[in-house]
């Protein structure tokens, strides 16, 4: 991604600024992970080009509650932030804005397809 250097008091500087597909990929990556409770390590990101702006695709694991836990108190998904479903649709969200706030890069869409269940004893994913 290219963009032109910010103006600096009232002047515009001559170059621009990339930012590699590299550097990108691990953004994604770790905004994914983020906000699903997963490891970075674990996000598979790819890109394609969507009328002159990225689409991102993201294959990952999604952290949930033990079962036993969720047999014994049903409550506890919601500890977690709801459904598999409810918490994948939010993670799109939040994943575009970062992205897009971190690199400046323009995001027509997220598309998510879980890849398995990470079991996890914490609460909430951010």
């Amino acid at each position: 991604m290219s963009t032109p250097a910010p103006a600096v008091r009232g002047q515009a500087r001559s170059g621009h600024n990339r930012i590699s597909t590299q550097a990108l990929t691990s953004l994604a990556k770790a905004a994914a992970a983020h906000a699903l409770g997963v490891d970075a390590q674990d996000v598979r990101a790819d890109w394609t080009d969507d009328d002159g702006l990225l689409a991102l695709s993201l294959v990952t694991p999604i952290s949930i509650p033990p079962l036993k836990d969720v047999s014994l108190d049903a409550a506890r998904v919601e500890v977690f932030g709801g459904s598999i479903w409810d918490r994948t649709v939010r993670a799109k969200a939040r994943i575009l804005e970062t992205v897009t706030d971190l690199s400046g890069a323009r995001l027509s869409r997220v598309d998510i397809r879980i890849s398995g269940a990470r079991i996890s004893e914490g609460g909430r994913v951010q």
